[in-house]
């Protein structure tokens, strides 16, 4: 059958599969604070071009950019300002380079599920995607010694069976969906989760302004100026509503000089405020899942 075609419990069984449930927005943030920072870094290195099978050289040495030259700038950054990050690496990206996800936990960094090599999971079976998923998990935990508590799905999107997954894996939070600017409760056929979800926005991530594919005729856009411009207005709303400033950066697109200094503003405006409470996924969620009481 064509969508159009659909009978009505066809089309409200795809809708309400998963949905936004409660907000979880607290009525304040610890210690007083107006507003949350959330920083994340999604390290996935040259997972982007091993993920569809791929042999370019030219796109792995981009993604081994990330891992020898973005991420160690963005780590010194963090430490120069004193802000902790959480830092989203698929397990392939993590064993090829373990010394850089031991560096990111000794410095007090959260270290978040991201697949298995980048694949879109979206599209996988279900068994396929459990398995990837718990193997990355098993994985990240081997390398760093810490249990990862959160998931951004490769694939920025779920599977019908990614939030069942995440469940049986005791999750805390993800970080994958944008129906809201806040923290809400994951809800599954009608059922709260008591997942909390972090959301993310294609609005407050730097590729879609900055990726570069010269086969596919797709060019840098928008100046790095501009980019700064939107994120800063990103963040004085969530600041004006006492909400969340989730941002979502890539070492292979951010970390470069002409970049960086877009992470830095972004940390001194925050500062500047006075009141901002910058912390790491994990400990944001934990923060909001307090407001997750029994329905009476």
């Amino acid at each position: 059958m064509e969508p159009w075609q659909w009978p009505e419990e066809e089309w409200r069984r795809r809708v309400g599969h998963i949905r936004a449930g409660r907000s979880l927005k607290p009525e304040s943030w610890p210690d007083g604070k107006r507003c949350a920072v959330a920083l994340s870094f999604d390290s996935d290195h040259e997972t982007n071009e091993l993920r569809d099978g791929g042999n370019s050289i030219g796109r792995m040495s981009w993604g081994q950019y990330g891992h020898r030259v973005g991420v160690p700038r963005i780590l010194d950054i963090l430490k120069r300002e004193g802000v902790p990050a959480s830092f989203f690496v698929p397990a392939v990206a993590a064993k090829l380079y373990p010394d850089e996800q031991r560096r990111v936990i000794a410095e007090g960094h959260e270290i978040g599920l991201h697949g298995w090599i980048h694949e879109v999971n979206s599209t996988l079976p279900e068994a396929i995607e459990r398995d990837l998923h718990f193997r990355a998990a098993d994985a990240l935990e081997e390398i760093t010694g810490v249990r990862a508590v959160g998931m951004r799905t490769p694939s920025w999107d779920f599977s019908a069976a990614t939030l069942k997954i995440q469940r049986e894996l005791g999750l805390v939070y993800d970080s994958s969906l944008m129906a809201d600017n806040d923290p809400y409760e994951l809800v599954e056929d009608g059922e709260p989760t008591g997942i909390v979800e972090l959301p993310v926005e294609w609005i407050r991530d730097d590729a879609p302004y900055f990726n570069m594919n010269r086969f596919q005729a797709l060019r840098p856009y928008t100046p790095p100026t501009a980019v700064l411009d939107i994120f800063l207005r990103e963040f004085e709303g969530a600041h004006a509503e006492g909400g969340l400033f989730l941002l979502t950066m890539h070492p292979h697109v951010t970390g470069y000089r002409s970049r960086l200094f877009i992470l830095e503003e972004l940390i001194r405006a925050a500062k500047a405020k006075g009141d901002c409470w910058f912390a790491t996924h994990a400990d944001i969620a934990r923060h909001c899942a307090k407001g997750l009481k029994p329905r009476s």
